[in-house]
């Protein structure tokens, strides 16, 4: 096949017919001679307003590609490259008990996928439900505030990022092709197919709970296994090697190789591991509040008069303060909801979710400022505790429920007698003042921050915006050492996925989690 880059079509323009036209234009053909056309990636190009693009990467199939290629090989007109995922060679060694794999979010399920379908027989053991019983739980704790610590937005079957936008736009550098073969596994369990080709593709918290279910059901197709409501809470080690595990307090697992895939919100995990001496640093990751805007508002600014023809608008913006700390927009869902995301009682944390059709008339964004161990205190589990304190003082202050408040009274750190009613929130909130959550530099950090946003979209500094809190699960504050092996100082345990503190959302934490899979194939034969 040929590949096209960089053609460029306007969206009024933008159809089958049409872009066939280009394609037989550019390459001196007539359409009919085209035999195929595959989209290789599609963004959009929005820098003028006066006329938006559709920019396309093709492939071409043609009947006398090679003759074409002579004539019109350039920097955009080039034969497609092979891209095509090669497992490794699978090892020598003999395993004694099957693999165990800690955790069913992304990078424990992609994981549990590649060593199922490689011939090994994994064991993934999940603290939660299993999807279709958690999302019963996450229900009935949006609607009656009653939370299930083990069964929740954070806990359960598909991990964090099954109640948020399901983004998998990533900056990851793929010269093996292990994203586009996790994107493959989407696909053929469920996902859209634009997710091949998007350049922010999103598969939506709705149609994501399927896809979950699928590749279930295909992992225990291919001789996987999983055990629900068990969570990890004990290790035991002889001579520095894993020999064991305990389950829910009581029941020991033979197991000499874990794939710990416990996400970044499995804090008495954290306190268990470093209790047994597996080595781990803290690390800088962020906090700061959700901030909700007219999806019309983010529409206008971003495609203009176009923004009719467009799906959904988003944007990410960044600033660095006079202090010389950042402050980023952070998992920015259009079309979408806020909801309470908490995983222990008397907390609060809030997180952002759409779903695939990015229906709701509410964008929001997650605004957060960077911290560092400087900030929080430099011991292994310093940054889960001041996460933490901030989530107990949200609790407090919304008595319960999530704090919100307008951007007018976050600026004049004062609350007007005016109630505030949107729909567009999972679960129960209350007018607070948030500005009593954080330490002085994050509040003036997030204003500073949000009046530079206003310069760059019109209106995203409204008095009327509202802002909730606490964002504080933006990735893990933890992580766990491992070596250029994927192995923890202890041997047979292998940290995987964001809580790990190697991933940061649904795309690189799946890589992370094949990743650690073919460590674990290199190394050992199933037979």
């Amino acid at each position: 096949m040929i590949r096209i880059t960089q053609v460029k079509i306007l969206v009024t323009l933008d159809n089958q017919t049409y872009r066939l036209n280009k394609i037989a234009k550019l390459l001196n053909v007539t359409s009919k001679e085209i035999l195929d056309v595959k989209i290789i990636k599609k963004s959009i190009d929005a820098r003028d307003k006066k006329q938006i693009f559709f920019v396309y990467n093709l492939d071409i199939a043609l009947k006398n590609e090679e003759d074409i290629l002579r004539k019109k090989q350039s920097a955009t007109i080039y034969k497609s490259p092979s891209e095509i995922y090669i497992p490794p060679k699978q090892g020598t060694q003999k395993l004694k008990n099957d693999i165990i794999i800690v955790g069913s979010g992304p990078a424990g399920l992609f994981a549990a996928y590649m060593l199922s379908e490689q011939g090994y027989h994994p064991l993934i053991i999940e603290r939660g439900q299993k999807i279709e019983d958690r999302v019963k739980d996450v229900n009935k704790f949006w609607q009656d505030n009653i939370l299930n610590p083990e069964s929740n937005v954070q806990f359960g079957e598909g991990g964090a990022g099954t109640f948020s936008d399901g983004k998998l736009n990533t900056l990851v550098k793929d010269k093996r092709f292990i994203g586009k073969k996790v994107f493959e596994i989407f696909v053929a369990c469920g996902a859209p197919k634009e997710i091949m080709y998007e350049q922010k593709p999103h598969i939506g918290t709705d149609i994501l709970r399927k896809v979950i279910v699928n590749m279930r059901n295909k992992i225990i197709q291919m001789g996987g296994k999983f055990l629900y409501n068990t969570k990890l809470t004990n290790l035991v080690i002889k001579n520095n090697q894993l020999t064991k595990i305990e389950v829910n307090h009581k029941k020991l697992i033979e197991c000499e190789n874990l794939i710990l895939a416990i996400g970044h919100s499995a804090r008495d995990t954290f306190k268990m591991l470093d209790a047994n001496k597996l080595k781990m640093e803290a690390k800088p990751f962020a906090v700061g509040i959700r901030i909700i805007h007219n999806q019309n508002l983010i529409n206008e600014s971003q495609y203009g008069q176009f923004a009719s023809l467009l799906p959904p608008a988003s944007y990410k913006l960044t600033y660095t303060t006079k202090e010389n700390r950042g402050v980023y927009t952070f998992c920015m869902c259009p079309g979408g909801y806020v909801v309470n995301a908490s995983s222990q009682k008397g907390m609060i944390a809030i997180n952002g979710m759409s779903n695939y059709q990015r229906e709701s008339q509410k964008a929001n964004s997650a605004i957060i400022v960077t911290i560092t161990p400087q900030d929080f205190g430099t011991k292994p589990l310093d940054g889960l505790k001041f996460q933490q304190s901030l989530e107990q003082k949200a609790y407090e202050l919304g008595n319960g429920a999530i704090p919100l408040l307008t951007y007018q009274e976050f600026k004049n750190q004062k609350l007007n007698a005016q109630n505030i009613v949107i729909n567009e929130i999972k679960g129960l909130y209350h007018k607070a003042d948030i500005t009593q959550i954080f330490p002085t530099y994050i509040v003036n950090s997030l204003y500073e921050g949000i009046e530079n946003f206003g310069k760059k979209i019109k209106g995203f500094n409204n008095d009327d915006v509202i802002l909730a809190a606490v964002e504080s699960r933006t990735s893990s504050p933890v992580r766990i050492l491992r070596n250029t092996d994927y192995e923890a100082n202890i041997n047979g345990i292998y940290p995987c996925g964001e809580g790990a503190g190697y991933a940061g959302g649904i795309t690189t934490s799946a890589i992370d989690g094949v990743k650690v899979a073919e460590a674990l194939i290199s190394k050992y034969n199933p037979k």
